[in-house]
């Protein structure tokens, strides 16, 4: 506390040092302030505890801005009597103690900041009042919510004069240009995963937590050594059917500008009906499946049994029909329940070998791992949620960039650790051709049959994951074919390299590029008035709904006055009218 004592003659830089010190001396020793008089040339102040005799008079220097206690009165007698709150403990006061926490942590919960506050000056706050100090020191930081949506068509066309080629749409609806959804896929992202990543899109969505109601939604894929490659994402006012159709709709524009002939792309979800609606219509030619992890969640939450969990995964990366319907049938010996609420999901829309198509062993969605990206960015200005995003992008561009260039093998480290895998078994089998391109593979426990013209093996791992299983091998090596020949482009260095060939150029800060005269904005960009309505109280749906919750009937209530649907007997109308008509 002696940090905080003053002594007559003691001088502050202006009036506003003082009135912060004099402030804190008050919260940190517990004692009210009553002022009696405070400008810009004279501050005098007491304590607010009756008979207590503290006084504190300060002045502004003449021709000068600095401050100086004339005459320090008394000493306090009062005691400690501001312990559960303090008049001076304001909203602003908070801001300024928790600024630079907030910098370097946009994650300070109010309940920390109640927390620090104690700890440091021995007082309790009310939790309403940390949050709104937390709603304005983001504020000050980081520009207000509704500063994000106004500046945000001016932050879209510099994102495409920086880093032409990209896609930055913002759309509004309403005579008074309500934000309703943003599209941004840098000409980065659309360079790499047309001529690098797996035809693999995962999509997705969370709910952010700035002040006004809206979602995030992305689209991601994978780069050739499985690693989580963003594509595209949005951000729309309401998440619906509608609002996924358009996300579909945009990511189709930006892809066919840059593709010739659209590729057949596998998309991976939660099965939420909205999305698979929208892909059927957007993406037609293209394939759907469920996202493993999510399938796998959905049979925990719906049975807790860890075993059932492990059986659906070992259904799922199942190569024969035969090894399928063995897994089957445990999950059926462990829990007919399981079984049967596995039936209303096709095996065709998650287990590898049904599948049209080929997933190249990616089973599960990488969305979750994207939404890390913006998880305690959420509460922040729409703008700053991009920048956040945009400079994760460059970051992983840039190292990815570098630690490719450190390669010497054809494929990328995981699939050539599967290579050399393959080549060690493959020196033990025992190869008979056939003919030109059939051979048959004997090992220790079974025979295959190899086409390499068809690239096909009967044990279906190299038709499943795109490179050449260890009787592919063997028989490729016999003929003195080049396996690396007979693996799936994506799964190359060069595929690789291509995919981070592009560079993301940096996008100018906002106080770089914002209109400085209000009087002259440009007309041709409209200004972009926020969403009508705002985040509800209570926090944010962070789970993903299981499958089967979104295709869930609706529950029917039932009156048990007058037998009828539609209410509750709380709510019945029916005596109401039988009191009228009695009456």
């Amino acid at each position: 506390m002696e940090d905080y004592n003053f002594v007559v003659g003691q001088v502050f830089p202006d009036v506003k040092a003082f009135r912060n010190a004099i402030k804190e001396a008050a919260i940190a020793q517990h004692f009210e302030l009553r002022i009696i008089k405070s400008d810009l040339i004279r501050y005098f102040a007491k304590c607010a505890s009756d008979g207590c005799p503290w006084r504190i008079r300060a002045v502004k220097l003449p021709n000068a801005s600095t401050f100086i206690i004339r005459s320090l009165e008394g000493t306090h007698t009062c005691g400690r009597n501001a312990l559960n709150g303090h008049h001076q403990a304001s909203v602003d006061w908070i801001v300024s103690f928790i600024e630079e926490r907030l910098r370097d942590n946009i994650n300070y919960k109010p309940k920390d900041i109640l927390h620090d506050i104690h700890k440091q000056y021995g007082i309790t706050i009310p939790y309403k009042q940390a949050w709104r100090a937390k709603e304005r020191g983001l504020a000050a930081i980081y520009g207000s919510s509704e500063e994000g949506f106004y500046l945000l068509p001016s932050y879209c066309e510099e994102i495409k004069k920086t880093n032409p080629g990209s896609v930055a749409e913002v759309f509004t609806t309403g005579a008074d240009n309500r934000f309703q959804r943003l599209f941004v896929s840098f000409y980065a992202s659309i360079h790499g995963f047309v001529n690098g990543c797996f035809p693999i899109v995962s999509l997705g969505g969370i709910q952010m937590k700035s002040k006004y109601l809206s979602t995030f939604l992305s689209a991601t894929s994978f780069d050739a050594d499985g690693g989580l490659f963003p594509l595209a994402f949005a951000v729309v006012d309401v998440e619906n059917d509608e609002s996924w159709t358009w996300f579909l709709s945009e990511l189709y524009k930006a892809l066919e500008v840059n593709i010739e002939c659209m590729p057949q792309i596998i998309f991976l979800s939660d099965g939420q009906k909205g999305i698979v609606d929208a892909i059927r219509r957007k993406f037609p030619k293209s394939s759907h499946a469920f996202c493993m992890r999510h399938l796998s969640e959905c049979i925990s939450k719906e049975f807790k049994n860890s075993r059932l969990i492990h059986l659906l995964w070992k259904a799922a990366y199942a190569t024969t029909t035969t090894a399928f319907k063995e897994k089957m049938a445990e999950i059926e010996e462990a829990s007919p329940e399981a079984a049967k609420w596995l039936q209303q999901f096709h095996p065709s829309q998650w287990a590898l070998v049904y599948f049209e198509g080929t997933r190249y062993g990616h089973l599960s969605s990488n969305i979750e791992e994207f939404n890390k990206w913006i998880l305690d960015a959420r509460e922040l200005p729409i703008i700053q949620v991009i920048e956040r995003i945009h400079g994760n992008l460059v970051t992983v561009f840039d190292d990815r960039r570098l630690k490719s260039n450190s390669w010497c093998s054809v494929l990328v480290p995981s699939a050539e650790r599967r290579m050399v895998e393959a080549i060690n078994h493959a020196s033990t089998y025992q190869v008979l051709r056939s003919d030109e391109v059939e051979f048959e593979v004997i090992s220790a426990d079974r025979s295959d049959i190899v086409n390499i013209g068809s690239h096909s093996c009967s044990c279906r791992d190299w038709q499943l994951y795109g490179i050449p299983c260890s009787h592919a091998v063997a028989a490729l090596i016999s003929c003195r074919k080049d396996v690396y020949a007979y693996t799936a482009k994506y799964f190359t260095v060069a595929s690789y390299r291509d995919t981070y060939a592009e560079e993301l150029h940096p996008v100018p800060k906002k106080l770089e590029w914002r209109r400085t005269d209000e009087s002259g904005l440009d007309n041709d960009i409209a200004v972009v008035r926020p969403p009508k309505f705002r985040r509800p109280p209570g926090r944010p749906e962070n789970k993903r709904i299981c499958v089967e919750d979104h295709n869930r009937d609706k529950h029917t209530v039932h009156c048990s006055r007058c037998n009828q649907t539609g209410h509750y007997k709380t709510t019945c109308k029916a005596e109401m009218i039988n009191s009228i008509e009695q009456f």
